[in-house]
């Protein structure tokens, strides 16, 4: 597994080895003693969530402010730009951002920890996203911060009007978002 820093250097993209011959692939998709090898993170996952998403589906940006979880996000099919913002009060990072395009032929995955929200579009006609966290959902704490906020500044590279739902398109804006102490 090679292990790629981001400019938030606590969320890491992962690329597996991909055994590939004229059957198909094989590939590694989680193995905890390798994760914690490559990146210095011991986590236990508790959780599997599965998405299917069409073209121009935003999905978040997304975190619990009890209740927080990691995230390790691989997508089966498709591909994504997948995004993590920096919730954390007190970090150096506090309020950026940034993103990563995931696909299924790469296998590419990225760590997001706890204290992140996260969110992605898709890019390819269809996505389906996996991803394991490190705390069950718990809907009384979830969040949502405004994925268009002008303090953030992401450029999502969007066909058109994204398509999402009310609940991720009034968001709160950074200013006023819980934040992780």
């Amino acid at each position: 597994m090679r292990v790629t820093r981001t400019e938030i250097a606590e969320v890491l993209i992962l690329e597996p080895r991909i055994f590939a011959d004229a059957r198909g692939f094989f590939l590694e998709s989680y193995n905890r003693r390798a994760f914690q090898a490559a990146t210095g993170v011991d986590v236990e996952f508790v959780q599997d969530n599965h998405s299917r998403s069409l073209k121009n589906v935003l999905r978040g940006l997304h975190y619990q402010i009890r209740s927080p979880q990691g995230k390790l996000v691989r997508v089966t099919a498709g591909e994504i730009w997948d995004v993590a913002v920096d919730l954390r009060q007190g970090s150096a990072t506090f309020g950026k951002w940034v993103a990563a395009t995931l696909d299924a032929k790469s296998a590419r995955c990225a760590w997001i920890p706890a204290g992140f929200a996260h969110g992605f579009l898709v890019l390819s006609d269809a996505a389906e996203v996996q991803y394991k966290t490190t705390d069950y959902y718990a809907p009384e704490h979830e969040r949502t911060l405004l994925w268009n906020d002008p303090a953030l500044g992401i450029p999502w590279p969007l066909a058109g009007e994204p398509v999402m739902t009310e609940k991720d398109r009034k968001g709160a804006p950074l200013a006023s978002a819980e934040r992780f102490a």
